[in-house]
């Protein structure tokens, strides 16, 4: 299970204009919100944290690495410049006192995999090995952890053959049920499920001019569903951390 915790610069796509300081907000709030789940004993999580975020919540970051996996999700979650790649690590590394080693780019934004391995990561969960509308079409790339220019590069899970997306999206919007068994379906196939998710989902999101579907089930609906999962993937098999999966089936090697 993963998170990208992040400011909520979402509304900035659809023209909305609000602060850093509310984008930071939200996103903290949200991350309050998802307290219990990252507290539970079920759940180590990898967090894909941006260095912006991270800078102004040190505290709250530092403490989350006791147990979870920090991991990068770049410098600002609106902008890009390729030393960015360095100076995220370089600052989650300086806040945490821990070994930086996945990234994650916003948006899963394409990065060349040399520049990556460069600036020091193990490997790069920033690809969506399915089709969506106006973002991406990555039908052709494997579904399953690859080497790509001496880089691992770890998609997020998606079902076998259908490629039906597993993404946070997919949990807001079809049935619980549904979703749940084709987890479970693609973790009975592949031996493990990567999912991702954002804290900001779990807060109100109905003073903001986003579209339904992404606002559909925020707050205490969503969370409630979200334990739900925990509680029923916790039968089925444990959740580890990125890093902890990577190292203990050796696929950087």
């Amino acid at each position: 299970m993963t998170f990208d915790v992040e400011e909520f610069d979402l509304p900035l796509e659809y023209n909305q204009q609000i602060s850093l300081q509310e984008q930071l907000v939200t996103g903290y709030n949200g991350l309050q919100r998802i307290e219990d789940i990252l507290n539970s004993a079920a759940a180590s999580t990898t967090l894909f944290t941006t260095a912006v975020f991270a800078e102004n919540f040190p505290n709250d970051i530092r403490e989350l690495s006791e147990k979870h996996e920090i991991a990068s999700h770049c410098f600002s979650h609106s902008t890009f410049e390729e030393k960015d790649l360095q100076r995220s690590k370089e600052k989650l590394e300086s806040i945490t006192g821990k070994k930086i080693t996945g990234l994650r780019m916003p948006r899963m934004r394409k990065v060349e995999p040399g520049l990556v391995r460069e600036a020091g990561y193990a490997y790069n969960s920033s690809i969506n090995p399915t089709w969506l509308p106006g973002r991406y079409n990555n039908l052709k790339v494997p579904r399953l952890p690859f080497k790509e220019n001496n880089l691992l590069q770890f998609p997020v899970s998606v079902s076998p053959h259908l490629r039906i997306p597993l993404f946070w999206l997919a949990f807001k919007n079809m049935p619980y049920h549904l979703y749940l068994r084709i987890v479970l379906q693609t973790l009975k196939h592949d031996g493990y499920v990567c999912l991702y998710f954002h804290p900001w989902e779990f807060i109100d999101l109905s003073v903001y001019k986003i579209p339904s579907y992404i606002k559909k089930g925020s707050k205490n609906k969503l969370l409630i569903k979200m334990k739900r999962l925990v509680a029923d993937l916790s039968n089925e098999g444990e959740f580890v951390t990125m890093e902890k999966y990577i190292s203990d089936n050796t696929l950087t090697t």
